[in-house]
């Protein structure tokens, strides 16, 4: 890659693009505000800031040539991802980028109660959130089969790391499942995620989907759990799931009610990524909040 261009450069494109300038990439950041801006700025990126909430305030993305990182969440509501769409089409008036990833969510799959998915199961999401992150995946692949770009998407599971740990919930005493009626959740540690991006962009191909996660799947109860007692935090009460309905607010209602194992084989075969974390333990061992 000799350039790079992020869309988003938060939290983990941040780390991605640490790590294509190391290779010796030219990286373009797009941001949302003139703070965050401001930062990038500071490390030398050339930085765009801008909302894609507003497509006629877009400017035209200069992606010629470059290895195009798409990392911006859809906004809350509905089930299409408008900053997505809006994005896609200020691409159509600009000279395409070489190629395309797309950061989706395991949420865009059907598979709720526990069982194994894989690249090949049904994509129907059960909610609105993966709803929108399907949306979000067509649109590029839209515009990729248009303009003949490749696409590249991956399917993330829970992101953690420095900083992006449920300390606030914890720490409040927010109430868990039990941990006999909590299912199998899924985590990548963000400097491995970070690596599987560069990954698919060297080794991925067109239509490829990958999916993203640790391969050592465990309870959310379990996840928390192992944050509290890493950082010497007391543990979370714990409730049924018929008094979760009562008590969790809907987002964390959600988490606990989509159970699924989410299948990295293809990620680590085909994009020959070795993790730094392959398990939660090594990857909370070198976090201290």
């Amino acid at each position: 890659m000799k350039r790079v261009f992020i869309a988003g450069c938060g939290y983990i494109g941040v780390r991605v693009a640490r790590l294509a300038r190391q290779a010796g990439a030219e990286v373009s950041c797009m941001v949302r505000s003139d703070e965050r801006g401001a930062q990038l700025e500071a490390e030398r990126y050339s930085t765009v800031v801008c909302t894609l909430d507003d497509p006629e305030r877009i400017p035209e993305p200069r992606v010629a040539e470059s290895v195009l990182f798409y990392f911006i969440p859809p906004p809350g509501g509905g089930a299409t991802d408008p900053r997505a769409r809006n994005f896609c089409a200020a691409l159509s008036r600009s000279a395409p980028p070489s190629q395309i990833i797309y950061m989706s969510a395991t949420s865009v799959y059907a598979a709720t109660d526990g069982s194994v998915v894989t690249e090949q199961s049904p994509a129907i999401p059960a909610t609105a959130m993966g709803k929108r992150r399907l949306d979000a995946e067509n649109a590029f692949r839209e515009y990729g089969a248009s303009a003949g770009v490749p696409v590249v998407v991956l399917r993330v599971s829970g992101i953690y790391g420095p900083g992006r740990l449920p300390l606030m919930q914890i720490r409040q005493g927010h109430p868990l499942l039990k941990e006999e009626e909590s299912g199998p959740s899924n985590r990548i540690h963000a400097d491995d995620l970070a690596r599987v991006c560069l990954a698919a962009a060297e080794k991925g191909c067109d239509g490829e989907t990958f999916n993203v996660s640790d391969g050592h799947p465990s309870s959310m109860t379990s996840y928390f759990n192992a944050v509290a007692t890493a950082l010497g935090e007391p543990l979370q009460p714990q409730v049924t799931m018929e008094e979760a309905r009562r008590v969790m607010s809907p987002l964390m209602l959600s988490y606990v009610s989509e159970t699924r194992v989410v299948d990295n084989t293809r990620m680590l075969e085909r994009l020959g990524v070795t993790l730094q974390y392959p398990t939660l333990a090594e990857g909370l061992r070198t976090i201290h909040e």
